[in-house]
């Protein structure tokens, strides 16, 4: 698991007028917390939080606020923009050893599955999956090998074997499966020729006088 470095400063005003003020700046506002410890309010630059925020993979985060010694940590959650996906808000989690902790990981599908070569289309159902385990197994992401599976087949979290590393998610939620294709009905075809005249039956004289 790689490790990112974060430079961060303390911040004592909670007013969101104050926090908006900071954005603006292109300074994030977060929290960094854990259990037994207490929270400290931090800012951090929205350069320097990029490669912490905008990543698949899970990395340790090694947090240096201007005054202390370094903080082992990993990111928890982020808040964005509604409108412009920007970053608001950071959750920093402390990590401590020998201590378990609940994070989210990303699923990174490998392989090409046989049912694609046969008409399937693959569906990614579940992208992230909460696992539990001690900071030093936590995983940068879980590979799932899809190149098995035929069409009709699926991978469940039950069928994951990880090593050290316990899934909170349902056990039989579905992370992939290949589906077999769409089969869309022909409308039934137009008539070329447009729409039958009426009938006209010509009436003798006869007929007519009577």
């Amino acid at each position: 698991m790689s490790e990112i470095t974060l430079k961060a400063k303390r911040r004592e005003d909670y007013k969101e007028s104050t926090l908006n003020q900071l954005r603006k700046k292109g300074v994030i506002p977060g929290i960094y917390y854990g259990h037994g410890i207490d929270n400290i309010s931090i800012a951090a630059n929205e350069l320097d939080l990029r490669p912490v925020i905008y990543t698949s993979e899970a990395n340790i985060v090694n947090l240096n606020i201007e005054g202390d010694k370094p903080l082992s940590c990993i990111l928890k959650d982020v808040q964005f923009h509604p409108v412009t996906d920007r970053p608001l808000h950071f959750d920093l989690i402390a990590l401590k050893e020998g201590e378990a902790i609940n994070i989210e990981v990303s699923v990174i599908l490998t392989g090409n599955a046989i049912g694609i070569k046969e008409g399937g289309v693959l569906q990614h159902i579940l992208h992230k999956l909460e696992i539990e385990c001690l900071p030093k197994d936590i995983p940068s992401h879980i590979d799932v090998d899809v190149s098995g599976l035929n069409i009709g087949d699926a991978v469940k979290i039950g069928d994951l074997k990880l090593e050290n590393v316990k899934i909170i998610n349902d056990e039989n939620a579905t992370i992939v499966a290949v589906l077999a294709p769409t089969v869309e009905k022909e409308a039934p075809a137009a008539a070329e020729e447009g729409p039958a005249e009426p009938e006209v039956i010509s009436k003798t004289k006869k007929e007519e006088e009577e």
